[in-house]
């Protein structure tokens, strides 16, 4: 990893390490900076350039500095489709079929797909290097593979190929560049995606069975934490499962964004007017040069109908091929992004059954929590119904306590009496309470 960093990322300064180290400064509101681009590389003061990496359809890579403008023209994008891929601002997931290019905006993933080469924005961070790594091994396998055929295998591929080429149909097993450039970045994508719920998923059912078994509010707050950053991960899936799901639904966008396809017709279309303006061109120079005799006219005449016949069964044939093309590249991309977004579902399920979990936890603390107040609330009536039967001594005792005399005073067992009665009937109301409280099922007694 280290040899391909120094290998994409151009050469910098000796004050680079020192503008690098204010540049990654951590601030005083502890706050993260934005990790994994090189401020550096991206932009350079004055003149408005960037770095990007490009890697073409033979998997060669090379860093390149190109400014905004030069890059629309190249592309043919607008400006509001750069600043999707700009790092210093946060968008949603996005892929967008232009007419040259396709844009794609993956997590970490932004690039700018051709027919001939893929760009991204050059970066430090992990899965961007590691996004490049896997196409450029892709694309020289893949080239290596129509090397090391078989010669069998290797004239059929070639008889294939000239069919293609003849009559515009790819054979099913066959992607154009742009589309396997998209197929690496969707699972680059949908693996970091997963492995992050993979992640998450091993922090949080070890958390949320040490809460249910100890309610503490240190335990409480990692749990909230953790579904902060389940919601933000959910809602980062479902952007990029609504994005694939919408590309499935619309067949236009889905034709748009098969270039080779429409560079091919471009050049078709170009070498039929290039060759159109020459017949005109030399049918102008033999009328001007050779001489009109009645006797050559009808021949020129049926000559010129029969080239005609063929150029309009030539532009039919190749109307019919075109529209069997469109359907056939509709066709690899809906199965491409099927794939992917069969996986890009998996994961949505996983976090959906993580959050579902989330919650059936915290139905069953507050469960907890109410059977543990209900259960407050029974000993505070508990003891309020004693404390009403020991309020019955004190009234008895208010009234003997008064400033009067009654013969009752001087028998000596008078008070041993006076304690026996009011005991009881302490007593008897006591079990007359807890009767009622039963009765009324207030509590399980």
């Amino acid at each position: 990893m280290a040899d391909l960093k120094e290998r994409l990322l151009p050469p910098k300064p000796a004050s680079a390490a020192n503008l690098r180290e204010v540049a990654f400064r951590p601030p005083a509101s502890g706050r993260q900076p934005f990790q994994g681009i090189d401020v550096l590389g991206l932009k350079k003061r004055g003149q408005g350039l960037r770095s990007w990496i490009r890697v073409d359809t033979s998997g060669n890579s090379q860093v390149i500095e190109v400014d905004k403008f030069t890059m629309m023209r190249r592309c043919d994008l607008p400006a509001r489709d750069l600043r999707l891929l700009d790092p210093l601002f946060v968008y949603p997931s996005t892929i967008l079929g232009r007419e040259k290019a396709i844009v794609v905006n993956l997590e970490q993933i932004r690039c700018i797909i051709t027919a001939d080469e893929v760009l991204l924005l050059n970066s430090l961070d992990s899965y961007v290097l590691q996004y490049v790594v896997e196409l450029q091994r892709r694309l020289q396998a893949a080239g290596a593979g129509d090397v090391w055929q078989p010669e069998g295998d290797l004239s059929r591929r070639r008889g294939s190929r000239n069919l293609e080429n003849m009559f515009g149909t790819p054979s099913p097993d066959y992607l154009p560049f742009e589309f396997r450039a998209l197929e690496v970045a969707l699972e680059a994508a949908c693996t970091f995606l997963d492995s992050q719920a993979a992640e998450l998923e091993i922090e949080a059912y070890p958390l949320l069975d040490e809460l249910t078994s100890k309610i503490s509010t240190l335990n409480l707050e990692r749990v909230r934490r953790l579904k902060s950053r389940l919601v933000a991960l959910t809602r980062r899936v479902q952007k990029v499962r609504d994005e694939i799901e919408q590309l499935m639904d619309d067949d236009g966008d889905m034709a748009e964004m098969y270039l080779t396809e429409k560079k091919r017709r471009m050049e078709l279309s170009c070498y039929g007017d290039q060759s159109l303006l020459g017949y005109r061109s030399t049918d102008g120079a033999l009328s001007v040069s050779a001489p009109v005799s009645p006797v050559s006219s009808p021949p020129e005449s049926r000559r010129l109908e029969k080239s005609l016949s063929i150029a309009r069964s030539r532009h039919e044939s190749m109307r019919s091929s075109e529209s069997g093309a469109e359907t056939q590249s509709i066709e690899e991309l809906e199965m491409l992004l099927e794939a992917y977004f069969v996986v890009i579902d998996s994961t949505l399920n996983k976090l959906t059954s993580l959050k579902e979990y989330i919650d059936d936890t915290e139905d069953f603390i507050n469960i907890q929590l109410d059977n543990v107040r209900n259960q407050l609330i029974q000993f505070e009536l508990l003891l309020t119904t004693a404390t009403f039967v020991v309020a019955i001594f004190g009234v008895v005792a208010g009234i003997f306590g008064m400033n009067f005399e009654i013969p009752m005073f001087n028998q000596p067992d008078a008070f041993k009496w006076v304690l026996i009665i009011t005991g009881v009937t302490g007593a008897v109301i006591f079990f007359a309470f807890l009767w009622f409280f039963k009765y009324r099922r207030l509590m399980p007694l």
